[in-house]
């Protein structure tokens, strides 16, 4: 991580080996869990890191951010909510820049358990008119799942913008991508079973990708040689998965990213964007992703 989070001062104790903690401007939650090290800011309800004994981390957070009030921290698994991508001001939503409430924090022998809620209020009317909850969960031990769930009388899009670290983009593939994508670098829809890039072992990244797959499997597998490892994504409640990486180019332009940077992660992304969530009054909608290191590369 940018700063070790795990030797910051502890603020609050929350509970055996959870704490808070600040980050920059930003509170944290921290679990430093003999089975399990995780943070998570209440700015955006962000997950900063995850950790499983034995392992390296599994997520991706930028040398070359900073942890300020209102501004989007690039790493991580930012919640994108909600709307995603350029459909209104801010990109990829507000639930990412407002300040989350901490509703619960606890442990057991194996995981910790944290939740938070986003409600409306001043700030999100300033960007969207709905009456709305939203309450994410995040259980973290051996595995890491995320679940949202939204109330309120509206439709919406989402997804949980999982960085993958990897030991190097070289050789990298994704698996479970099969059928159709939305391609939004060339701007054309596809199919994955006529491109040069996803052969028979999965997506590679020979330059910048940014697809939308609409049919995909409910795991994507990414495989990292340098690493030694395969990360698994399961998807719940999912329309889509969405798999983005800068490239060296794009990279360039972009202030919080190092320049090389773009060559240490994957993101690998369960989303709802070709169908929107709907919720009711009675009918929440729900987004869940489950991640968990499965193998040796």
């Amino acid at each position: 991580m940018p700063e070790d989070v795990f030797a910051l001062p502890v603020v609050r104790r929350l509970d055996a080996h959870l704490s808070l903690r600040r980050l920059g401007a930003l509170d944290v939650v921290v679990l430093d869990h003999p089975r399990v090290r995780a943070a998570i800011a209440l700015q955006g309800a962000h997950l900063l890191a995850w950790q499983p004994q034995g392992a390296e981390p599994v997520l991706w957070l930028s040398d070359a951010g900073t942890f300020e009030e209102g501004r989007a921290v690039r790493g991580g698994v930012p919640i994108c909510w909600p709307w995603f991508g350029p459909a209104g001001r801010p990109n990829h939503g507000f639930a990412r820049i407002l300040p989350w409430t901490l509703l619960d924090a606890g442990e057991d022998d194996d995981a910790a358990h944290v939740s938070m809620v986003l409600r409306d209020g001043e700030e999100s009317r300033a960007y969207w008119p709905f009456a709305f909850e939203v309450v994410v969960r995040f259980t973290l031990g051996q595995e890491c799942r995320i679940e949202l769930t939204a109330r309120g009388d509206f439709e919406s899009t989402a997804a949980l913008h999982t960085y993958l670290r990897v030991g190097d983009l070289d050789g990298v593939r994704v698996t479970g991508l099969d059928g159709h994508y939305l391609d939004k670098v060339l701007g054309v829809e596809a199919d994955a079973d006529k491109d040069p890039d996803t052969g028979a072992e999965g997506l590679s990244f020979p330059d910048r990708i940014d697809r939308v797959y609409t049919r995909p499997d409910g795991v994507s597998r990414l495989h990292d040689p340098a690493g030694k490892r395969v990360v698994e994504v399961h998807h719940a409640g999912h329309s889509d998965v969405v798999v983005w990486n800068p490239g060296a180019e794009l990279t360039r332009t972009m202030a919080d990213v190092p320049d090389d940077g773009y060559r240490e992660f994957v993101c690998v992304e369960t989303a709802r964007v070709s169908r929107p969530l709907a919720s009711g009054p009675q009918t929440p909608a729900h987004l869940t992703a489950t991640l968990r290191i499965a193998a040796d590369a």
